[in-house]
Formats: structure tokens, C-alpha cells, sequence
């Protein structure tokens, strides 16, 4: 199975710590969506015929395209690939986007799962983050969408936040308890650089108040979640049973997907295609009827690397048999006294050659990983 990413690049304003690429500027809203379609024909024998088991509208905000536009975008994805019948479809949205009439409209589209970019439920946190809604739209948000049908919502939750007390953060979580949505993204602040946290933090009029601050906020992620139900199925992942984002899974599962738009990526199980991040540039080119991509053929060793990369920051971790019969990588043998170590420290376990990390492996992930790649 394979799945289909569409990266509308707009959003009403630029959140402080946002360093996705979007524009600010919807003039070109219409145009966009013309190339993208245009896209999506050109592009309609990448995936080799592969039935299409998810969608995912990214961005940016795709909620705030209206409902003709993305109606043209899902006919064209239906015209040139094989939608499987009970496929995930899922669109990233803001609070302030989620009307009744908008809801509905998505509805009718046939997105059965809403993203929402709800990332605090206390007024200053959002104010200094610079969202665009409030907390009365992030609650009515997920009521309206309930009261609309959709049955399937995942909401974004930021942590690590300097304004953000350890009460403040328990408080979100147990406005999470009461709204039980069926999945949970959550993920640490980080500072990057072209963004106004960025500028903010060179000027040292920003700072970030530590890796123990971080970890206990992560700390209490977990546990509260796990005591009202939740898996823990990704680092920064969380879901009811049987309600993880099978769209995401497919990444970390290495499946073969399809990025449609500016800035997005795809990847064929050979190759990865990078898009230009410039919108301008991504519809000039594709009036021309040309893809404004650029290609990486990947080696033995990096789709090894990226296997580990993912694939240790899930439930399911890495299968050292799939490893040895398809890259001839003995991870095993090769990393014995470190994985020896990992055990031993309660970092891993090992399993019917599944690797797996703990709760506070996980933490290390990324480091785990990387000592690990060829």
C-alpha cells in the first residue's frame, strides 16, 4: 500500500515557531491549486500502480482552502490513482477554520480524519506562540467536528514552552482526558533559526528553560496519557487502540509515498524527489508542465540508516531479521556488547530479533540510532 501527501503552502498568519514552508500571501490560492492538480497527473505512474491506503492534506493550513479547491484537488487524485475503498483521508486544520459549514464541506469531501493545530488551551501560551485562535475556538472545534460525524481526531499539543508552568502543561492534558480525542501528536518547542523564535533567541530576548524542564513536561505527557488509555506508539505519537495515524506509520514503516506541492517529498523505495520550497517557482514550472524537483538515489547504507532512524522511535522498533535478509546487515552480530548495553541499562529490549526501546530509550532515541547506522 501506498500513501499520497498534498502540501497546501498558505496560512492566514506565521506562528513564531513555524519553519514549514508556507506564504502569508493567498493571492495565488487558485494557481496553486491548478499546479497542484497538474502535479498530480504528471506524477500519476510514480507509485507504480500501488492502491492508495492514506491521504494526508499538510501544510501550512489546508483548511483554509475552500471547498471547490479542494474539490478539484480530490478528483484529480482520484482520476489518476487507486483510492482504496476505507482509506484514511486526513486534513490538517486550525480551531479557527472549523466552522460548521466548513466542517461539513469536509465531510462531504471525504476527509474521515481532522488534524488539529490546537497546541494550547491557555490564552497566553497561545498569544505568545501566535496562534491564530483562541481556546473557545480550540474546544467548540472538536464539539463541532463530533456533532459533524467525524469520528477520527487527532490534536497537536506543544510542550517546553517558557511561558508554560509544569501546572499549566498538566492542565492541557486534562482538558485532554475530558475531550479524548483518538489521537495525540506532541512535540517539544524547538527553536529554529529562520523563524521570530529564532531571530528572538540570537538577540538573546528568547531562552528556553532546559533540558530538565523539557523532559519532565515529557514525563508527565506519558504518564498522564497512558493512565487514560493512551498507546504509546511513537515518540511523539499517541493514540486509542487501533487509532494510530496509519498515514504516519507508513513513513516510519518505509512504504512508498507520493509528495504533491512546494516543499513536498516523496519517496519510491529507490529515490527520494525534494520539491522547491518556492511557490512561484513550483507554479511557473508546472504551467510548463514541468515537476521543479530535485532526486537522490538512495544507497544500501542509507535506507539502512533511515530503517533505524524511524523505526527505533516506534512501538514496533526494528525487525533484525528484515535487516539481515534484504541488506545482508547483521545488526546483531555486528553491534553485540552496545546492544548488550542498551539491555543491560534497561534502555532495549530484545525479542524474537524484534529491537525495541523502553520508555526511557526512547528519550535517546536519535543517539541509539545513530550508533547503530553503518
Amino acid at each position: 500500500m501506498a500513501g499520497i501527501y498534498i502540501h497546501i503552502p498558505f496560512c492566514k498568519q506565521a506562528c513564531h515557531y513555524c519553519d514549514f514552508h508556507f506564504s502569508t500571501n493567498q493571492k495565488y490560492v487558485n494557481e496553486m491549486t491548478v499546479a497542484l492538480c497538474e502535479e498530480i497527473k504528471l506524477q500519476h505512474n510514480y507509485l507504480e500502480k500501488e492502491p492508495i491506503n492514506t491521504v494526508y492534506f499538510g501544510g501550512g493550513t489546508p483548511s483554509i482552502l475552500s471547498k471547490s479547491n479542494l474539490g478539484a484537488i480530490f478528483e484529480a487524485i482520484h482520476k489518476y490513482f487507486n483510492v482504496k475503498e476505507g482509506a484514511e483521508i486526513t486534513l490538517e486544520a486550525n480551531p479557527d477554520d472549523l466552522t460548521s459549514e466548513k466542517l461539513h464541506d469536509l465531510y462531504d469531501l471525504g476527509v474521515n480524519r481532522l488534524s488539529i493545530g490546537i497546541q494550547s488551551f491557555k490564552e497566553q501560551v497561545l498569544q505568545f506562540l501566535n496562534r491564530a485562535h483562541n481556546r473557545g475556538q480550540a474546544l467548540s472545534s472538536v464539539n463541532e467536528a463530533r456533532n459533524v460525524g467525524f469520528n477520527n481526531i487527532s490534536i497537536d499539543l506543544i510542550y517546553g514552552i517558557p511561558v508554560n508552568t509544569h501546572e499549566d502543561w498538566v492542565n492541557d492534558l486534562d482538558e485532554i482526558a475530558q475531550i479524548r480525542p483518538e489521537h495525540i501528536s506532541s512535540y517539544c518547542l524547538t527553536i529554529e533559526p529562520k523563524t521570530v523564535f529564532g531571530h528572538r533567541a540570537k538577540k538573546g530576548t528568547l531562552s528556553l528553560k532546559g533540558e530538565d524542564f523539557e523532559a519532565k513536561q515529557y514525563d508527565l505527557l506519558i504518564s498522564k496519557l497512558k493512565n487514560i488509555g493512551y498507546e504509546h506508539y511513537e515518540v511523539s505519537n499517541f493514540s486509542l487502540p487501533g487509532k494510530h495515524s496509519r498515514h504516519n506509520s507508513s513513513y516510519w514503516k518505509q512504504d512508498k509515498y507520493l509528495g504533491i506541492g512546494p516543499g513536498a517529498h516523496s519517496y519510491n523505495g529507490n529515490s527520494r524527489q525534494f520539491n522547491i520550497s518556492n511557490n512561484p517557482k513550483y507554479i511557473s514550472s508546472l504551467k510548463q508542465g514541468n515537476i521543479p524537483a530535485e532526486y537522490e538515489v538512495l544507497s544500501r547504507e542509507d535506507k539502512v540508516n533511515e530503517y533505524l532512524l524511524t523505526g527505533l522511535r516506534t512501538l514496533w522498533g526494528v525487525d533484525l531479521n528484515y535487516l539481515k535478509d534484504i541488506y545482508n546487515y547483521d545488526l546483531k552480530t555486528l553491534n553485540d556488547s552496545y546492544l548488550k548495553n542498551l539491555i543491560s541499562n534497561k534502555f532495549a529490549t530484545l525479542e524474537a530479533n524484534d529491537l525495541k526501546l523502553t520508555e526511557e530509550g526512547l528519550l535517546l532515541a536519535d543517539e541509539i540510532s545513530s550508533s547503530l547506522f553503518i
